[in-house]
């Protein structure tokens, strides 16, 4: 794995699940030794408007455990991004189609948020855009229980 330091979590539009995971996987960093707790966690839209604030709801999920993103800012994922990443987590496959089919060369390092978890668990993020605040909390939760195998592949990826 590339040694930028960078990690970049994408989603569709960089309002509710990446701001979310972002979050969680930067606090779960954080409590780790070098160099894992030396990354950079940034998230991106693959459909982003640049600016806009996390939803209301996803600010709120993550007040309940803890954690404050209410100062949130969209971005588009860009070139730049992609080639300063040391590995990219995508929410669903077509984000990780569009991420391959929009950027050459392709980014060899775009992986599912969800790709290390045991077999039986679902490997997508569904995207809670609209929903309740009960199915942002689903969403959050999916992703913490995500943050471990998150971990765990960055340590063994990392010297």
């Amino acid at each position: 794995m590339d040694q930028s330091g960078l990690i970049v979590v994408v989603c569709t539009g960089n309002t509710c699940r990446s701001p979310m995971a972002q979050g969680l996987l930067a606090h779960a960093l954080a409590a780790e030794e070098s160099p894992l707790k030396d990354f950079r966690v940034v998230s991106a839209g693959v459909a982003a408007a640049p600016g806009s604030p996390a939803s209301a709801n996803s600010v709120t999920a993550m007040k309940k455990v803890g954690l404050d993103i209410s100062n949130h800012q969209s971005q588009p994922l860009t070139e730049e991004l992609l080639e300063e990443a040391s590995v990219i987590f995508v929410m669903t496959e077509t984000h990780r189609a569009i991420i391959q089919a929009s950027f050459d060369p392709t980014p060899r390092h775009v992986y599912l948020l969800r790709e290390f978890m045991p077999p039986e668990a679902d490997t997508e993020v569904a995207d809670p855009y609209g929903g309740p605040p009960a199915l942002y909390e689903a969403c959050r939760d999916e992703m913490v229980e995500s943050v471990p195998s998150l971990v765990k592949f960055l340590r063994e990826n990392t010297t």
